[in-house]
């Protein structure tokens, strides 16, 4: 439950279009559910602005389409997002509960009306799309239409001055790269918006599995930029998410 849906609760109270019986059956639901596997956080929405996801890794697909189901059972409260699921959970849970939008590994229900904002994600090659796809699918989860730039890695910087227009107007930008992580640093140096630095486990034995980009990404003389964990694109997107207004 989000902070819109608990006052039009209350409103609705007020003004008798419902009972406060049946506004107290849905209070009981926070401040969270109780599957016995799993407590599903209904209060966190009203806390933080952004609803509980579900992260599939470790979780059988029953489990990912009984967690989902929970979320869904709040009326008119979003987005609910699953992450980093296979097919096998991806099918176990739609068809349980369908109308969702798939983007890679990543299902999205109910997500938010578009809001204000030019979200640019940008790849230093392409082996790092997994991670940029769950960030922009969980970024449009959440309103925002956000436009992806790929493969303009420092290899070939010449490929990301092309699109330098696309930094200057952008509101936020999230940066997603592995290897050395260099290209987090370009970006922050070019662009006047919050920069979100994503390092991937994306890269040749120095790379060690990310811990390289994340070290680069951190030690950034591009003054402000903000480091999620490695391969953190939904974290990536939940951090714009909360920077940018609506």
């Amino acid at each position: 439950m989000d902070e819109p849906t608990l006052r039009q609760l209350l409103a609705d109270v007020r003004s008798g279009v419902i009972t406060a019986d049946d506004a107290v059956a849905r209070l009981r639901r926070l401040p969270f559910a109780d599957l016995g596997f799993a407590r599903v956080d209904h209060h966190r929405a009203l806390r933080q602005g952004l609803a509980e996801a579900v992260y599939a890794p470790g979780k059988s697909p029953e489990q990912c389409a009984d967690l989902v189901a929970e979320l869904l059972a709040e009326h008119d409260t979003g987005p609910v997002i699953l992450t980093r699921a296979t097919d096998e959970q991806i099918a176990t849970t739609t068809a349980r509960n369908p109308n969702g939008t798939r983007t890679a590994s990543t299902v999205v229900w109910r997500a938010r009306l578009e809001r204000p904002g030019r979200v640019l994600v940008v790849t230093a090659g392409t082996a790092d799309l997994p991670v940029a796809h769950e960030c922009v699918a969980t970024l449009t989860a959440y309103g925002l239409q956000p436009h992806l730039l790929t493969d303009v890695g420092v290899a070939g910087v010449h490929r990301l001055t092309a699109s330098v227009d696309e930094l200057f107007d952008a509101d936020a930008v999230v940066v997603v790269a592995g290897m050395e992580g260099a290209l987090a640093s370009l970006v922050g140096g070019i662009t006047p918006a919050p920069v979100v630095a994503v390092p991937t486990s994306v890269g040749y034995g120095a790379s060690l599995e990310g811990v390289t980009a994340l070290l680069a990404m951190l030690a950034s003389c591009a003054a402000g930029l903000t480091v999620v964990g490695i391969d953190n694109g939904f974290g990536a997107a939940c951090a714009v998410a909360r920077m940018l207004p609506g």
